[in-house]
Parts: C-alpha cells; structure tokens; sequence
C-alpha cells in the first residue's frame, strides 16, 4: 500500500490490507467491479512488444549514423506512441523533441523498419489468454485502446491470436486524440453505448490511468509493462493486479 504525498490518496493491490497500529497489514476483502466492459491497452499490457520496438528504434539511429539505446533505455521511452519514441530516442530524454528536418526522415526510417519488426519478438503476458477467456465468458464486451499506429496494432493482434477477443480495437491514429486524453476512452463508450462508470480500464502506464480516470472510469494496473520510469504503484489506480486473469476474477458482469 502506497499513499500519494500529492493528494493523500490511498492505493493498494488487490489483495487489500490496511495497516495495524504495530505497521502489520490485515487482509481486507478485495475490491470488486461491475461493469459491463473493459477497455484494455497492449503494449505492456496484452503483449510484451519492447524488443520489437527496440530493433526498430536502433536500426533507425543505425541508419542516421547514431549509436544504439540499451534495451531498457527504449523500454522506458515507450507509452505516448510512435511520434514521442522516435524523438525521444533522437534526444535520449524523455522531454526532447528533434528539429523537424531531423525528426522527418527519423520517423520515416522507424516506420518502416518497425513494419519488418513488429510482432517478430512479442509476446503474451502470463494470464492474458486466461483472462481473456474469462472475461468472454462472463459476456463482457472488450475493446482495446493503444497508441500505437492502427497499420501495426491489427496485425500484431491477428499474429499474437487475439483479434477475436475484441470487439473494437482505438489505435493511436484512429481519433484527432490519443491517450492521455479521455477522447479514446469515451469513444468507446459512445460505440458500446455503455456509460463511462459501467466501463473498467486496465493498463500498465500513466496514460492509461490519467485517460480513464478523465472519461471517469474505474482503472486496474498491472506491475509488470512499461510506465516511463516510474513506479505503478506511483499511479492513480484502483487496484494493482498481478496478471489479466487476476483482473477478470475481481470483475462481475452487469
């Protein structure tokens, strides 16, 4: 259990727990969500893509005549889409942005090998499949909500065996607006015709959180994706889950 100095906000994992007057937890009762969807994010969440998107980013810098980032350098820049990867790894930090005669053919470059890249090394998080199943089963609709450019997303989802299981897919380039802003999130909403406080948000970043929680939803966070850096339990969420399939067990269905 986390408490945020910012607001005095309480976060904890789903196991519960609420500290005695000796500092020892007690176990409480998970919370639970009903909801009658549940919007999910992929890289870092569904799937594992960073060395994918790490091969791309360096055969880029290769091709600009710029030493390679480390694996984990690259893994931290992830999380507000393709345009923000490519300039940060052109500054090597996470607030830079490139001139536009060096981010123009940067970005070219990083596209194009990423469309050889993508999928060639991702992988499932252990209990999404389970999860996904589950939340199917319990008739909850699903729809995913990624950054990344809709000409990779589809594919990747199609390779990896888990189109099917979603019944809308908001790519980064689908709305004028991408997450953190709560326009992906609520459009959704709109296509579902569910309100924003029947939809559950589950993602791995602060974008995910800071999205949901602007179109007013309720929002999980798994530890174990891609969070810029910082800590998950850091983020405004209501739950921490160690897998997808732990985040379908404290849902119901309504």
């Amino acid at each position: 259990m986390v408490r945020d100095d910012r607001g005095g906000r309480v976060r904890r994992d789903a196991s519960g727990g609420h500290p005695g007057a000796d500092g020892a937890v007690a176990p409480v009762a998970a919370p639970r969500f009903a909801v009658s969807a549940v919007i999910i994010d992929l890289d870092g969440t569904l799937l594992d893509t960073v060395a994918d998107l790490a091969a791309a980013v360096n055969a880029m810098l290769a091709e600009l005549g710029r030493p390679p980032l480390p694996l984990e350098r690259v893994r931290d820049f992830v999380g507000k889409g393709a345009e923000v990867l490519v300039h940060r790894a052109l500054t090597d930090t996470f607030d830079g942005r490139a001139g536009d005669a060096e981010f123009a053919p940067a970005m070219a470059a990083f596209l194009r090998h990423y469309q050889r890249e993508n999928g060639l090394h991702a992988r499932c998080y252990p209990g999404v499949v389970e999860g996904l199943d589950a939340m199917r089963a319990a008739g909850l609709r699903l729809a995913v909500v990624i950054n990344k450019p809709h000409a990779f997303t589809v594919p990747l989802l199609h390779q990896q065996g888990l189109s099917g299981y979603f019944e809308l897919v908001v790519s980064g380039d689908s709305l004028p607006r991408k997450k953190p802003d709560p326009m992906p999130m609520l459009h959704v909403c709109a296509c579902f015709g569910v309100p924003p406080e029947r939809m559950l948000a589950i993602g791995d970043s602060v974008n995910d959180a800071r999205a949901a929680r602007a179109a007013g939803m309720r929002v999980m966070a798994v530890p174990y994706g891609y969070n810029e850096g910082l800590e998950v339990h850091a983020l405004d969420v209501d739950a921490i889950v160690e897998s997808l399939h732990h985040a379908a067990s404290l849902v119901d269905c309504v």
